[in-house]
């Protein structure tokens, strides 16, 4: 479906609250676009946890590991575009008001170092809003 990004994967183990799943690293992965946003290409595997839904998967089934699209853009933004906003808007605007340069710099990356900390606090949060889902393999 055009509206999803999905990784092929094999299930570990089920418990009644999360699924351990292991995506298998593919080889159209080097081919895709969105190759260096990825956090699933380059790697031999990755295991994650996907919320347990009522189904009849066992260990051992290959099944599709699937997020919607627009929470990968949305992740794109949260993790690097904003940040590299903060960045820079700190920087600018500290040294347009002759903040000398090298405590422009320090205090842009404070300013990140701390935008990242607000992430890690609010992990919960976006973890709830990032949920997985599996479909049956076709």
């Amino acid at each position: 479906m055009a509206d999803e990004i999905s990784h092929n994967g094999r299930i570990l183990s089920i418990t009644p609250r999360f699924t351990t799943v292991e995506i298998l690293a593919q080889s159209a992965c080097s081919a895709c676009h969105a190759s260096g946003l990825c956090g699933v290409s380059g790697q031999e595997s990755k295991i994650i946890e996907v919320p347990t839904v009522p189904g009849n998967w066992t260990p051992g089934e290959e099944v599709d590991v699937c997020l919607r699209r627009s929470m990968g853009f949305k992740a794109v933004w949260l993790a690097y575009v904003i940040p590299v906003l903060v960045l820079m808007g700190v920087l600018l605007g500290l040294a347009a008001a002759g903040v000398k340069e090298w405590l422009a710099g320090l205090a842009a990356l404070a300013a990140t170092g701390v935008y990242y900390l607000i992430l890690r606090l609010f992990k919960e949060k976006l973890s709830n809003e990032y949920a997985f889902y599996i479909k049956e393999k076709l």
